[in-house]
């Protein structure tokens, strides 16, 4: 490394950056697609998995591959996203937050309070959306169950799919707000300076 180039930790393994992209893939095919067959006036998002039949065929099994790929991902993380009193004391200090005061917050791990709230609200929509999505699958499994609970799960499958398309809307704004991050998922490596300054306990914990 020359004398000019910044010192580099390891944020994500390739491992791990292939496992997040590949549920990132499926999300935008099935956000698209369901909105696509939640109104006629989103019809032409159809186009995206080569129409109307075909989305139809697709859409669940693609939901499956999402669903395993995330589980393989909460699993590999589930122990940085516990909750503990300085993530609560974050929380209180939301206005040093979004005014970037990170001199004033509680030493932040390997995630901080915001993204562990997203990573357990990304738990219950996704295990929801499976459920709800096994019930009105027609194809294989619909037929098992009596109307009223194909209705149900489908008004399930359509507000876990809106709290999830707004929690990953939330996940891309603050990942392009906080420079670097993007690159930590492209590249998987971030500067000492940025992990200092972002996540200085798991900086700590990473260099011993």
């Amino acid at each position: 490394m020359k004398d000019d180039e910044p010192q580099l930790i390891e944020r994500y393994t390739p491992n791990e950056r292939s496992n997040h992209w590949i549920t990132a893939i499926c999300f935008i095919l099935l956000a698209l697609s369901g909105l696509a067959m939640f109104h006629p006036a989103m019809s032409w998002l159809y186009a995206v998995l080569g129409g109307g039949q075909w989305t139809r065929i697709l859409h669940p099994f693609i939901g499956v591959v999402m669903f395993v790929s995330f589980l393989i991902l909460a699993l590999r993380f589930w122990h940085h996203n516990y909750l503990d009193k300085d993530d609560i004391q974050w929380m209180k200090q939301m206005g040093d937050v979004l005014t970037n005061r990170e001199d004033r917050l509680p030493e932040i791990g390997r995630y901080n309070a915001g993204q562990k709230l997203l990573f357990f609200t990304m738990v219950v929509c996704l295990v929801l959306l499976l459920l709800s999505g096994i019930v009105i699958w027609r194809r294989y499994f619909s037929f098992y169950f009596p109307i009223e609970i194909i209705r149900l799960s489908s008004v399930v499958h359509a507000i876990a799919a809106f709290v999830l398309i707004c929690g990953i809307i939330i996940h891309i704004y603050a990942a392009l707000w906080v420079k670097g991050s993007i690159g930590a998922m492209t590249r998987g490596y971030v500067t000492w300076g940025w992990a200092r300054k972002h996540h200085p306990r798991w900086f700590r914990e990473s260099i011993k």
